[in-house]
């Protein structure tokens, strides 16, 4: 077992380790797709489990990740995501960032004032409040969360949500890592959930490496393949 154990690290390479970072109304398990096809081409990849409580809390359970990681790091971020790698990617590790339909802050911006640079999407009319969180109701995850899936991986999609504490739309950022660290930006163009010219606003602030994709919100399931070229650039960059 132990020499295996060698023999994976070394097919490893140099090769970065993935860290995924899931967003609001989603799991760990949303980048599927993503992560069997980069481990079947010897990539370490860890997805994280965001508990949604709060920036801090969910910074700090992608920092734990980091924390098990030797090596160079690339941190994706989806959506709500995007806020926890413009501060866990401060970390000397991470060598890059991907933001996926995300949002991508400046210092001292929350979610709320970041995505007041665009027109607000109907995201809101969907919401379902319950004990100090919102979930996402069934419709809003088939109308504008993730309207070009087939309705069993909507369905899907609604049963494995993750609800966010209401406190997190409040939480101010930090200093951003895209300020000193190369950035990539998927644009999903068909998005409802966030406007597509927010993140267009956001790529270009940063200065992001921009893709755009015909996609809803969820572009890693509706779109994997494009979204894993885009994570394979961001790892095959010469740091």
């Amino acid at each position: 077992m132990v020499a295996a154990g060698a023999q994976a690290q070394t097919a490893n390479g140099d090769k970065p380790t993935i860290i995924f970072v899931h967003g609001i109304w989603a799991d760990g398990s949303c980048w599927t797709n993503e992560i069997a096809a980069l481990q079947a081409k010897g990539y370490h990849v860890i997805s994280v489990q965001n508990p949604i409580n709060s920036l801090a809390e969910d910074v700090a359970t992608t920092q734990r990740a980091i924390d098990l990681v030797k090596g160079k790091v690339i941190l994706v971020g989806h959506s709500w995501g995007g806020m926890v790698i413009t501060q866990a990617g401060n970390d000397p590790k991470v060598v890059g960032l991907v933001y996926l339909a995300a949002f991508g802050p400046d210092s001292g911006e929350s979610l709320q004032a970041v995505s007041a640079n665009a027109p607000q999407t109907e995201l809101a009319k969907y919401f379902v409040p319950s004990g100090g969180y919102v979930f996402l109701s069934e419709e809003g995850v088939k109308t504008v969360f993730a309207n070009d899936l087939n309705p069993k991986q909507q369905d899907l999609v609604y049963a494995t949500q993750t609800p966010t504490s209401h406190a997190v739309f409040d939480d101010k950022s930090g200093e951003p890592a895209w300020k000193s660290k190369p950035s990539w930006f998927v644009v999903a163009k068909n998005d409802k959930a966030i406007d597509p010219d927010l993140e267009r606003f956001m790529a270009k602030r940063m200065k992001a490496k921009t893709v755009e994709l015909p996609s809803s919100h969820v572009a890693m399931l509706s779109h994997p393949q494009e979204v894993l070229k885009v994570v394979e650039e961001a790892a095959n960059y010469k740091y």
